[in-house]
């Protein structure tokens, strides 16, 4: 039982350290656009730049995880981006902020990776659901990181930039140095190897629960990157309102993660099923809704979807192979990131037609196959397996 806690605090800090440091990258872009002088283009070839580089980042994290431990692949992912952000605040031109922003970006895909192994693998140790508490720490460091940008502003647009950044990265590096050795550790490494080499990888279950998290990700880009535009654009609402449907997107996110592991019970579908419905009907609130404020409410509902169906899916992902659970994990998390691009990629292209309302029907009509599939969540076999600890 000793043991217990501290992995439980180490591993939510290095999910607390991954969001903090990835909403400074992203609010610290008005700030980099000043100062370097780039444009809008130039941002969203940065941004996909950093989501290929997160994508290799996931690779990376699998063959290091599988050879060494997943607290290796964490710890070097969390390095890299500690390096990579003081990187980013000192980039005077566009090419050094690109090859920046693509260190960062491997760093990222790394932790992402072997955050959720980590987190599947705590679990199982534990017995019991743990993960959707996990990700409330990276979801309300998001929100954290987005108050002391706002706070630093004062100093200006550029200087304030700069200074979160590097704030970030001292961040992340206190966590690698406090975390090392309080991590879940690596198992039996040669016995899961050779376990590995006579068991197939689950290829119709990472494509199952990779493509559900492909589209809750599309969900949540689309409301990340379009919901203010629409808001402000589509419903005339005014500067005050416009970021209120992020807001209320991000406060239920956080809300149902911090009640999720005590909901889930005995079953994930139960919990699925009716936030999903949730998530959907907000979706569809938000296509045909004129009203604003009725429209930021219909925001906070996708949250409540999106915020149990990513815990939900690793959690079920992570035991379609116990003993090959990094690559599994590794694998899916790759959806990751074709999600977060196809969101704010296809609704930006529907906004010319049929309009950038309608275009939101788009991620909810996605979110219906897992309805369909949730049964999957709570196959026989697919509860965490309680693992005792060494008292």
């Amino acid at each position: 039982m000793g043991q217990r806690q501290p992995s439980r605090v180490a591993v939510g800090a290095a999910y607390a350290a991954q969001g903090f440091g990835y909403a400074t990258a992203v609010t610290a872009l008005p700030g980099l656009k000043s100062r370097v002088g780039i444009d809008d283009a130039t941002v969203s070839i940065v941004i996909l730049l950093c989501c290929l580089t997160a994508a290799l980042g996931s690779v990376v994290a699998e063959r290091l995880a599988v050879r060494y431990g997943s607290h290796i692949a964490l710890l070097t992912g969390l390095s890299i981006q500690a390096v990579g952000l003081p990187l980013v605040a000192l980039s005077g031109g566009p090419a050094m902020l690109m090859a920046s922003f693509a260190l960062y970006g491997l760093g990222l895909g790394m932790v992402d990776a072997s955050s959720a192994m980590q987190g599947v693998q705590l679990q199982h140790r534990m017995g019991k659901a743990v993960l959707s508490t996990l990700f409330a720490c990276a979801t309300g460091a998001s929100a954290a990181a987005a108050l002391v940008m706002s706070g630093l502003a004062n100093l200006g647009t550029v200087t304030g930039a700069i200074t979160s950044l590097v704030l970030a990265a001292v961040g992340i590096a206190t966590v690698v140095f406090s975390v090392r050795g309080r991590l879940v550790p690596a198992r039996e490494l040669a016995d899961e190897a050779s376990t590995a080499t006579r068991t197939p990888l689950p290829t119709a279950g990472i494509w199952l629960f990779g493509s559900l998290i492909m589209v809750a990700f599309v969900a949540d880009s689309s409301v990340s990157t379009w919901s203010s535009v629409y808001l402000h654009d589509n419903l005339a609402a005014g500067a005050v309102i416009a970021p209120l449907g992020y807001a209320a997107y991000q406060a239920s996110v956080l809300v149902t993660r911090l009640v999720g592991d005590r909901l889930v019970a005995h079953s994930r579908a139960r919990l699925l099923v009716p936030t999903v419905l949730v998530a959907i009907l907000g979706l569809v609130g938000v296509s045909l809704l004129r009203s604003p404020v009725a429209v930021v409410v219909a925001f906070a509902l996708v949250g409540v979807g999106v915020g149990t169906l990513v815990p939900l899916t690793f959690s079920a992902a992570g035991d379609l192979a116990p003993e090959r659970i990094h690559e599994v994990i590794a694998r899916i998390n790759l959806f990751n990131y074709a999600g977060a691009v196809l969101g704010a990629v296809a609704l930006g292209l529907l906004s010319a037609w049929p309009g950038l309302g309608p275009a939101f029907l788009l991620p909810a009509v996605l979110l219906v196959p897992a309805l369909l599939f949730a049964r999957r969540f709570d196959r026989p076999g697919a509860k965490p397996i309680p693992v005792p600890e060494p008292v």
